[in-house]
């Protein structure tokens, strides 16, 4: 026995035509979709580390932030090292 599809099944099958429309749903997370995901994160990246590296200079003659973090890199450490002379020291 078969069955002949209704009216609306009928129109809503594939299109038969080389020239008709052929539409795909894109799949979005959050109302994102994989290239603008993409565009986004590489923006909100570079904002990311331009604000980390404005911080670090910004925050440089901060002594615990020049001795924990930036003379921790071996080609800043003779630059960030301040010694305090023996005439300064107060002890």
């Amino acid at each position: 026995m078969v069955f002949a599809p209704t009216l609306r099944r009928a129109a809503a099958a594939a299109p038969s035509s080389a020239f008709a429309s052929n539409f795909a749903t894109q799949r979005t997370v959050a109302g994102f979709t994989l290239p603008s995901a993409i565009k986004a994160g590489t923006v909100a990246g570079s904002f990311g580390v331009f604000a980390g590296a404005a911080a670090l200079f910004f925050l440089g003659e901060v002594p615990r932030v020049r001795r924990d973090i930036l003379q921790q890199f071996p080609f800043l450490d003779t630059y960030y090292d301040r010694p305090i002379a023996p005439e300064d020291n107060p002890f």
